[in-house]
């Protein structure tokens, strides 16, 4: 008997026939969609020891949060991601666009807590010329040019109430109305929102719509700290402090009782603060291995 998938590759064959001969000019175009839709995605194997779709490290909770990203990737459903500051949220965001039927179209990022709450919405839904001061050309916003990719906005949770409710709408309607327009426009996005906050908390506060939340929390990846990744951390430092050395073309190891330490270290900035001590260590230390008098003293 013949399965859905190969129900779904002959239809598509046929209307490729049928393109062929009615509207020749659009082959390209739909050979190009067939061919993403086809493509397999890279799924994690063993041989990604140490690294899948730019996410490093083979701890067991990298290992699960690896599968879950390959099998959230396959679908549309919205992503929350939560994690401690650091944790690598974008990074994790990118690796399921990656994975994605989408990966051949736009990735739009946008952090919520670094545009002002009267720009936010320009800023995602566009707006028309001479809509408020300033605007002196239409600008079609975030989602228009995520269109058919996938939009991530970090720092949900600082998102003013207001705004939250206009997004909601999107959601519902996939549709969006810029600022000074009076016409609507359809648009097809995969949105993966990210937050450092407890949401749930938010909520219950109200300061979070409740409605808006379970939007956004379809699907949920919870990324682990730092401290809890085990040797994970060793090899991150050591690619960044390799990274770090070659600016000064020189090469530099850390030694086991660095190692040790950065191991029992607590982490709260998790992998961006190890990022910047690695940095630090590579400008500063003479070398040529790395000592536990080398790292910064809050961590010894």
């Amino acid at each position: 008997m013949v399965n859905e998938r190969d129900e779904l590759l002959r239809s598509f064959a046929e209307l490729i026939e049928r393109t062929r001969a009615e509207h020749p000019e659009l082959l390209g175009e739909l050979r190009a969609e067939f061919d993403r839709l086809v493509r397999p995605v890279a799924a994690p194997t063993a041989d990604d020891a140490d690294e899948w779709q730019g996410l490093v490290g083979s701890s067991a909770p990298m290992l699960e949060l690896r599968r879950l990203i390959a099998k959230f990737g396959n679908t549309q459903a919205p992503v929350l991601i939560t994690g401690e500051s650091g944790t690598g949220k974008e990074r994790v965001a990118h690796a399921l666009h990656d994975v994605s039927p989408r990966r051949e179209q736009k990735f739009v990022a946008e952090n919520c807590a670094a545009i002002p709450e009267t720009l936010l919405e320009s800023v995602l839904f566009g707006h028309k010329k001479g809509a408020f001061t300033g605007a002196i050309n239409d600008h079609p916003g975030h989602f228009l040019h995520a269109h058919k990719g996938t939009l991530f906005l970090d720092e949900i949770g600082e998102m003013a109430l207001p705004m939250q409710a206009k997004l909601l709408r999107v959601l519902q309607e996939g549709e969006v109305r810029a600022v000074g327009d009076s016409k609507v426009k359809k648009v097809d996005v995969r949105l993966i929102a990210a937050t450092n906050q407890d949401l749930e908390a938010n909520v219950r506060a109200g300061r979070f719509r409740e409605d808006l939340y379970f939007r956004l929390n379809v699907l949920r990846l919870s990324l682990p700290p730092l401290r809890d990744r085990g040797d994970d951390v060793v090899l991150l430092a050591e690619r960044f402090l390799a990274a770090s050395a070659a600016t000064t073309g020189r090469t530099l190891r850390l030694s086991d009782a660095a190692k040790d330490v950065l191991r029992r270290a607590r982490w709260p900035g998790n992998v961006r603060q190890l990022q910047n001590e690695m940095q630090r260590v590579g400008a500063l230390a003479d070398g040529p291995e790395i000592g536990p008098d080398d790292l910064s003293p809050g961590l010894v």
